[in-house]
């Protein structure tokens, strides 16, 4: 993970409407910048419906989310829809931001190594300074302890 106090890696990414985002956009607000393995998997879809549950909060807190995965646009677009998320979701499929922001690692499962995203998340200041990290989360109740990092 990157380091706490220093500037959040720019990016430009396609948005689940094929609309372009930067992080540079989002100045003078905070940002959580979650990333998550897959859509419409069955722990990234409560860690993004529990995002959905407490958007309210974020809100009045002042928070813009963008979640992170390698999936396409058009799969975001139904996991969006599936689930009436109300934040956007953006695409990396080459994996460039998902990259700069250290949770591509290796993992482990029944034995076999292979290459993925770690379930993490940046809070980033309103001048891009990352403020806080959340490394290998558990999706249940991880948008609580987000909030409570506000």
């Amino acid at each position: 993970m990157l380091a706490i106090g220093t500037k959040a890696p720019s990016f430009e990414l396609l948005d689940q409407d094929g609309q372009k985002h930067s992080l540079q956009e989002y100045r003078g607000k905070k940002v959580i910048l979650y990333f998550y393995p897959k859509d419409n998997t069955s722990g990234c879809t409560k860690e993004a419906c529990e995002f959905k549950e407490n958007y309210p909060q974020f809100q009045e807190k002042g928070a813009v989310i963008l979640g992170i995965s390698k999936d396409s646009v058009t799969s975001h677009k139904k996991f969006q829809e599936a689930f009436q998320l109300p934040f956007t979701l953006l695409s990396d499929p080459d994996l460039e931001v998902i990259r700069a922001y250290e949770v591509w690692v290796e993992k482990s499962m029944y034995g076999r190594k292979y290459m993925g995203v770690e379930r993490s998340t940046y809070l980033i200041n309103e001048e891009g300074i990352i403020e806080k990290t959340f490394q290998k989360v558990k999706p249940t109740n991880h948008s609580k302890d987000v909030l409570k990092g506000l």
